[in-house]
């Protein structure tokens, strides 16, 4: 194996690799993969190796720095793999095992090109493009060889944006060796829901049941066809209302990415009253405090309905995102990118611990003061958010 060893060594410390794959296992049942991807990319500026382990109905990815890299090729062709094929700008090598342990080291004349990983935007995706990925390509986002349909570009980075989010609250959700609960209101035709199903277990390996509700049936029943045809066994998707809901006793994320106006506050009460460790939020067609919203410094902009129903909807999420605080949440309102039926492009982001609740109640206080509002979430919530007011107010 020396050959084989002193090829990964070079390959890896000149940074020549273009991609590679290992295949062939020496023993069907020695690992549960059949077969590892390798390739080169960039992340926060720096160079990793990214290994992408096939599993027969999902695909695990582990993104190794340098040294690391060439462990871990050493570790899959010395006890795994009897095959591999290593692709740089100057050849073609292919690595053979024998039976007995033997390799030999097959050089043939380069097929593919370097890329400049520095300028390919495209590699930063969690879901890259140009790989065949189950779900995209069942959806009709991506073909079988993995290229992402023109018409379905803005759907393919709003997937990835999503993801982006997500990454960011996994270290948050505490389940303790037990499988994820996690709801999606209003999930529709569910793109965003298969994106977080996909993305949990097939690329962090976690366990996970995944509820999508909608009011429509005809969409609930198209979406759990397609997650039968997927194998994806732990998602489900139900015909019902938010605010009915009462099928699980604790969840730990709740998902609301399109409820229209105050179905968005129902999805934070359900989530409030589940204690949810994460709560992510894409409010749309925010109407509740447009008849409320009165200050008279602010009558340059009252006066055009235009602007004043948006400023009613910054004034809405602003609300949300307080309460949140106020009941224990560390809240963010982040950029999104907006969905195919509203330009509302606001994600709010709320994860469970956090600021100071005193600063919180003091700054609801005077905003809803300033405003003359009464917003549904305060009033549905009743005594569970007055208790917390009453008392921060007295400390």
């Amino acid at each position: 194996m020396d050959k084989v060893f002193q090829l990964i060594d070079t390959i890896i410390d000149q940074e020549i690799l273009i991609s590679g794959i290992l295949s062939n296992l020496r023993k069907k049942d020695a690992v549960e993969y059949q077969k590892v991807d390798v390739r080169p990319i960039i992340i926060k500026g720096g160079r990793v190796y990214q290994f992408s382990y096939h599993y027969p109905k999902k695909v695990i990815h582990e993104n190794l720095e340098g040294a690391a890299a060439v462990n871990k090729l050493r570790e899959l062709m010395e006890q795994y793999f009897r095959q591999g094929q290593l692709y740089t700008a100057e050849a073609d090598y292919q690595i053979l095992i024998s039976k007995k342990g033997s390799a030999a080291v097959l050089k043939k004349p380069p097929t593919k090109e370097a890329q400049d990983l520095s300028h390919n935007r495209k590699k930063s995706y969690i879901i890259p493009e140009n790989e065949p990925c189950p779900f995209m390509k069942r959806l009709g986002v991506m073909n079988e060889k993995g290229k992402v349909l023109a018409n379905k570009y803005d759907k393919f980075r709003q997937i990835n944006r999503f993801l982006e989010m997500v990454a960011d609250i996994v270290p948050h959700l505490k389940n303790k060796g037990e499988p994820l609960q996690i709801v999606d209101f209003g999930c529709g035709k569910s793109y965003l829901t298969f994106a977080l199903y996909h993305y949990l277990t097939a690329i962090l390996d976690m366990k996970v049941n995944i509820l999508g509700l909608d009011l429509k049936e005809d969409v609930v029943n198209h979406c759990n066809v397609i997650a039968c045809d997927l194998g994806y066994e732990q998602l489900k998707f139900i015909t019902g209302d938010i605010r009915q809901y009462t099928g699980k006793e604790k969840i730990h994320m709740v998902v609301s990415l399109h409820a229209c106006d105050t179905a968005t506050d129902a999805a934070l009460i359900k989530a409030l009253e589940w204690d949810a460790e994460v709560i992510l939020s894409v409010p749309c067609c925010q109407h509740e405090l447009l008849g409320q919203l009165h200050n008279e410094v602010m009558k340059p902009m009252e006066k055009h309905g235009i602007i004043k129903e948006r400023l009613s909807s910054l004034v809405t999420d602003s609300v949300r995102a307080n309460i949140l605080e106020i009941m224990g949440y560390t809240t963010q309102i982040l950029e999104f990118i907006s969905m195919e039926h509203t330009a509302k492009n606001l994600l709010i982001r709320a994860v469970k611990g956090g600021r100071n609740t005193q600063e919180a109640v003091e700054e609801y206080i005077n905003f809803k003061s300033f405003w003359k509002i009464e917003p549904y979430l305060e009033k549905v919530l009743g005594e569970r958010l007055k208790e917390r007011l009453v008392i921060k107010k007295g400390e």
